[in-house]
C-alpha cells in the first residue's frame, strides 16, 4: 500500500487546481482530447521503450493501451473533481507484469514517457478552456502532472516488489521439494510425485543422465553465511546454463547441492556423449580456491540420484586445497576401500601398529616412506633408493628394521601389502 504522504501531496497538487479554477472547468476539454492522447501515448512508449516492442508475451501491448485509457480515465476524474482514490488498477497491472516476468524499469520508462504526454494534454485543455489565469495554472499543472507520476510509479513499484518476492518463495519452496524427492528418492507409484516430476520435465526426455555435485567452503563455518552461500548457488547455476546443462541447486544440510542432467545420447542409434560429471568438472573447477567440490558418476535415471548423493558426498570427502575437485568415478579402489573400512579398522589394527608408528614418527616418516616407494618400484630395491635418493643398503636396513618391529618381511607380497594398509588405515 502507498503511503499517506504521497496521497496528501497529490491531493494538495489537486486542491491548488481547484483554488485556480482549473478543476473542475477543464474536464470538459480534456475529454475532447481523449482519443489523441491515447495515441499519443502508445507511439511514445513504443519508440521509446523497446522491451514493448521486442516482448513476445501477447497480452504486453493490448494491456498497455488498456492501461494508459485507465489513466487517462482517472485523470479525468481528479480534473472533474474527484477525490483521489487507491489507484488499485495500477496494483493490479504491477501484479500481473511481475507474474509475467515484464521488466519493472520498462514500466517505470513508460510512465516516464506518458508524464510528458499527459501534461501536455492538460495544459493544452487549460489553455484551450481559457478559464483561469495561466500564469498560476501552468505550474500548477506541471507539479499535479509531477505528482500523479510520482504517486503511480510509488505503487506499481511497491505492488511489483511484493509480488515478485512472494513468487520467489514460492519458486524457491518449489525448487526446495523437488530437489528433496530427488535426493531422497521416491516410489514411482506415488502419483502425486510423478505429475511434480512430470511438470518440471524429468519425464520428457527419456535418454538423460544425472549427476549430483556437493559445494562446500574450505572452511564449512563460511556455508552458515547465507550470502555467501547463495554465491556459490548462483555460480553453479550460471556455469550449468553456460554449457546447457539443467540444474536444480539448493543448500542442503550445510552443502550446496546440485543435480545436473543433460541428454545422454541423440537417439538409440548415435553414440552416448561426453560423461555428464566430465563436462561439469572443468566448470566447477572456476568456483575459486576457496570452496571445495565432490562429483558423482553419472546415473541413467532419477531413481538412482540418492546413490549419486552417496558418491558426491564420499568425493567431497576426498576434496582438499591441493585436489579442489573430485569426481567420484576417479577415485581409486585402494583409497575408497580406506574410506569405506577406516573407521572400523581402527579398533582391529594389529598390536604392532603402535609401537611401529611411534618409530617411524622419530625417523620423519622414513619406514613408511620406504614401504611405499618400494610399492612404487614394483619391489625393486635398487629403483626403490635411486626414488628415495639414498643407497640400497639403507633400504635393505630400514626392511630389517620393519620386520624386528612388525614380524612381517616388507620384501614379501602379501606382508608388504599388509604393512601398507596398517599404516594407512592408522592415517584415516
Amino acid at each position: 500500500m502507498i503511503g499517506s504522504d504521497e496521497h496528501a501531496a497529490l491531493a494538495q497538487a489537486q486542491a491548488r487546481l481547484v483554488e485556480i479554477g482549473v478543476v473542475p472547468h477543464v474536464s470538459a476539454t480534456l475529454d475532447k482530447g481523449v482519443r489523441d492522447v491515447a495515441l499519443s501515448l502508445r507511439q511514445v512508449v513504443m519508440a521509446e521503450v523497446s522491451a514493448y516492442s521486442t516482448s513476445g508475451n501477447p497480452e504486453v501491448l493490448p494491456d498497455l493501451d488498456r492501461h494508459a485509457g485507465e489513466h487517462i480515465q482517472e485523470i479525468r476524474r481528479l480534473f472533474g473533481g474527484g477525490d483521489v482514490g487507491d489507484f488499485q488498477f495500477v496494483r493490479t497491472h504491477g501484479h500481473k507484469r511481475a507474474a509475467q516476468r515484464f521488466p519493472l524499469e520498462a514500466m517505470l520508462h513508460a510512465y516516464r514517457c506518458g508524464h510528458k504526454v499527459l501534461s501536455q494534454w492538460m495544459r493544452d485543455a487549460a489553455i484551450a478552456a481559457a478559464c483561469c489565469d495561466m500564469e498560476q495554472a501552468v505550474p500548477a499543472i506541471a507539479d499535479f502532472a509531477i505528482e500523479y507520476t510520482n504517486t503511480i510509479s510509488t505503487i506499481l513499484t511497491a505492488e511489483y516488489v511484493e509480488q515478485a518476492r512472494v513468487l520467489a518463495e514460492a519458486e524457491g519452496d518449489r525448487r526446495t521439494e523437488l530437489l528433496n524427492i530427488l535426493l531422497t528418492g521416491f516410489d514411482e507409484s506415488d502419483g502425486r510425485v510423478g505429475r511434480l516430476l512430470k511438470r518440471a520435465g524429468y519425464f520428457e526426455e527419456q535418454r538423460l543422465s544425472f549427476c549430483v555435485a556437493l559445494t562446500q567452503s574450505i572452511d564449512p563455518l563460511e556455508m552458515e553465511n547465507s550470502e555467501r552461500a547463495q554465491r556459490i548457488v548462483d555460480a553453479i547455476a550460471k556455469a550449468a546454463a553456460t554449457l546447457h546443462i539443467r540444474s536444480l541447486v539448493g543448500i542442503r544440510n550445510n552443502a550446496v547441492t546440485a543435480v545436473f542432467s543433460a541428454t545422454r545420447r541423440l537417439s538409440g542409434w548415435t553414440a552416448p556423449q561426453t560423461k555428464l560429471a566430465a563436462r561439469i568438472q572443468p566448470a566447477l573447477m572456476l568456483l575459486g580456491p576457496a570452496v571445495l567440490v565432490g562429483i558423482s558418476s553419472d546415473q541413467p535415471s532419477t531413481a538412482f540420484i540418492p546413490k549419486a548423493l552417496h558418491e558426491a558426498s564420499i568425493a567431497l570427502d576426498f576434496a582438499s586445497v591441493t585436489e579442489r575437485v573430485v569426481l567420484f568415478s576417479e577415485l581409486p579402489v585402494r583409497r575408497l576401500l580406506l574410506h569405506r573400512a577406516g573407521d572400523y579398522v581402527q579398533s582391529a589394527l594389529p598390536a604392532w601398529i603402535t609401537e611401529f608408528a611411534a618409530v617411524d614418527a622419530k625417523l620423519h616418516g622414513a619406514l613408511v616412506a620406504t614401504l611405499r616407494a618400494y610399492a612404487d618400484a614394483d619391489m625393486n630395491i635398487l629403483k626403490a633408493a635411486r626414488a628415495l635418493n639414498v643407497h640400497p643398503n639403507t633400504l635393505y636396513a630400514r626392511m630389517e628394521r620393519i620386520g624386528t618391529l612388525t614380524g612381517l618381511n616388507g620384501q614379501r607380497y602379501h606382508d608388504l601389502t599388509e604393512l601398507l594398509l596398517a599404516a594407512d588405515c592408522r592415517r584415516v
